[in-house]
């Protein structure tokens, strides 16, 4: 299993999930349901700011997945670890 880090200076923790979650259902991350309806992308991006601690871990249900966010900025999508693209 790999895994992704963020690059916090160039990446948000938002963004990796809709890139993670469109990698699951193999789609276009603009075909998505707004993230925003299913978890605050702001107050996501605040959690994971540079500098959290690897035991923070925010999980939330998105449609029928599980997606996880952990404080290393590894994304899981329905226990399948989403690497960056």
């Amino acid at each position: 299993m790999s895994g992704t880090t963020l690059d916090y200076h160039n990446d948000s923790p938002s963004l990796s999930v809709i890139e993670a979650l469109a990698d699951e259902l193999e789609t276009d991350p603009v075909e998505l349901e707004p993230l925003y309806h299913f978890v605050d992308p702001e107050a996501l991006d605040q959690l994971f700011q540079e500098g959290t601690h690897g035991d923070v871990r925010v999980e939330f249900v998105y449609g029928d997945h599980t997606v996880a966010v952990q404080g290393d900025g590894t994304v899981v999508v329905d226990e399948t670890v989403h690497e960056r693209q």
